[in-house]
């Protein structure tokens, strides 16, 4: 109990700090900038432009249905974290808001304000959380079309917003800029997160294997392969879980069998390509 309350404070002030990052990106170089950065904060952005309303409050106001959709389809733990990082960000954003563009070199305040959401967005899906917005679009929408790929969806949903951003500022070059934001971002929380494997394989070795199969099924929508195994010494029999993922998805799921059996074992070795269902064709001829 003590382990889980000293895990789940740790994750609170991770969660904090990703929230200050997260708003000095967008209060101190992008939004000064008319940068917008895709996504529901890009949007914020530019609702500010016709409304006068600070833009972390704009941001807040569009994610509570967007969040409130997420509860009705992950359950609460989902919430509980996701509004606090939303709340917090609100008040960072706004507050911060007053100082201005630290930069008005469009190129610096792109790179740096991108590179800043990624280190935050990293933080916040280390800690278990979600900024909310196209995360959880996203999210839902692949739990009807599981065949539309996630990188897919994102990047259709930011490019929407960066060329609304071109409409609303009538300035090719912000955009641009956002762009460019936007790449940023993706590269520096990619590489935070997973590094530059393309995806994991993972063998698990535990005393709960059949609850870990149940959250793999229910809350990462992952399958797994039972290899029976005997430990050489005890001679007893043991289930091991061969699992194959997105490096994504990897985060979360050696979350979930800590979580299940904090003395698993655990297996994981990159997978330069997977072919299959939910991956490659393997009839697919190479480019």
């Amino acid at each position: 109990m003590k382990e889980k309350a000293v895990k789940n404070l740790k994750n609170y002030v991770i969660l904090t700090a990703a929230a200050v990052i997260y708003a000095v990106a967008i209060s101190l170089f992008l939004d000064p900038n008319n940068i917008a950065p895709g996504g529901v904060t890009g949007i914020s952005i530019l609702v500010n432009r016709f409304t006068k309303i600070p833009t972390g409050t704009v941001n807040m106001m569009i994610n509570i249905p967007i969040v409130l959709l997420g509860f009705w389809k992950f359950g609460w733990r989902f919430i509980c974290s996701t509004m606090y990082v939303l709340a917090l960000i609100t008040i960072f954003i706004n507050s911060l808001a007053v100082y201005g563009a630290v930069t008005d070199d469009l190129l610096i305040a792109a790179v740096l304000g991108g590179a800043l959401i990624g280190v935050a967005l990293a933080l916040v899906f280390k800690a278990g959380a979600t900024t909310g917005g196209i995360d959880i679009i996203v999210k839902v929408v692949r739990t009807k079309r599981k065949h539309i790929k996630t990188n897919i969806l994102f990047l259709a949903f930011d490019s929407m917003v960066i060329l609304a951003s071109w409409l609303v500022f009538q300035d090719l070059t912000v955009a641009f800029y956002a762009g460019i934001a936007v790449i940023t971002d993706s590269i520096v929380m990619d590489k935070i997160l997973y590094g530059s494997d393309e995806a994991k394989m993972i063998f698990v070795i535990c005393d709960k294997p059949e609850q870990v199969k149940q959250r793999l099924f229910g809350e990462l929508d992952l399958t797994a392969t039972i290899i029976p195994a005997k430990g050489a010494y005890t001679n007893a029999p043991k289930e091991m879980l061969m699992i194959v993922t997105r490096k994504q998805v990897y985060p979360k799921l050696e979350e979930v069998v800590k979580d299940e059996d904090a003395s698993a074992f655990m297996i994981v070795s990159s997978a330069s390509e997977i072919f299959g269902e939910g991956y490659k064709d393997i009839t697919q001829n190479k480019l």
